[in-house]
């Protein structure tokens, strides 16, 4: 290989990435990108692909759930949320969209995120056992008629198994977001309601749950519409 002239010197330290070396790192990156686009684009495609399996199969079920749910409020009950990890954040995420509505004209109703208490959840864990931190708050917080609303991609999560539990013996009606089969969730008969995501990605499957329940969210308000708790402002 010949040495560079000093023309192609000064060329390089002025126009580095016009190097063959440069030029063959960009190629290189632009590769990159190509395939990262693409899987943008897979990815993309196959959250809707679920999200459309997952209402062409479940829309009665949802329709369900958001019966149960808008008979608690009728009856001045109270709707409860519980999850782990990332199905935590929806559990606040469902809570707060009823706590604090952010359509005109629909009221707040009551909603507790039983996975929100840092105290509560490492007192109990510390003490007896991660199984029970939500067991004992249904204990103190719940009364038969309320709604608990659990999230778990698996439905095999024990804290929240033993919350489903704890709730049909206590009256409480169960509405379950899970994936899959839904676990022992389903399998085991502790809940009313399953919505399913037809998925094995925790990804795909949380991001179904979030447009099932900003779905379900308004399902409930429009069964409640002539309710004495109902939305519309000149109802108060």
């Amino acid at each position: 290989m010949s040495e560079p002239t000093d023309n192609q010197s000064v060329l390089s330290a002025l126009y580095p990435f016009a190097s063959s070396e440069a030029k063959e790192k960009n190629a290189n990156a632009q590769g990159l990108d190509d395939a990262l686009l693409k899987s943008i684009g897979a990815k993309a495609r196959d959250s809707l692909s679920v999200k459309e399996q997952f209402f062409a199969r479940q829309s009665d079920a949802l329709l369900n759930a958001a019966k149960i749910i808008a008979s608690t409020y009728a009856k001045r009950g109270r709707l409860l949320t519980a999850g782990n990890g990332g199905s935590s954040c929806d559990a606040a995420h469902l809570a707060v969209e009823f706590m604090h509505p952010v359509t005109t004209g629909r009221r707040a109703l009551p909603a507790i995120n039983l996975s929100q208490d840092t105290a509560m959840i490492t007192a109990v864990s510390n003490d007896v056992g991660v199984e029970h931190v939500l067991t004992r708050q249904l204990s103190a917080l719940a009364n038969p008629g309320d709604t608990l609303v659990v999230f778990s991609t698996s439905g095999n999560s024990a804290n929240l198994i033993e919350a489903c539990k704890k709730a049909r013996v206590m009256g409480i009606k169960v509405i379950a977001f899970t994936g899959r089969t839904g676990g022992e969730m389903v399998s085991g008969h502790h809940c009313d309601v399953a919505l399913k995501v037809p998925s094995d990605s925790i990804h795909r499957i949380q991001e179904c749950h979030l447009a099932c329940y900003h779905i379900l969210w308004d399902l409930v308000h429009s069964l409640l519409a002539d309710s004495p708790v109902g939305l519309s402002q000149e109802k108060k």
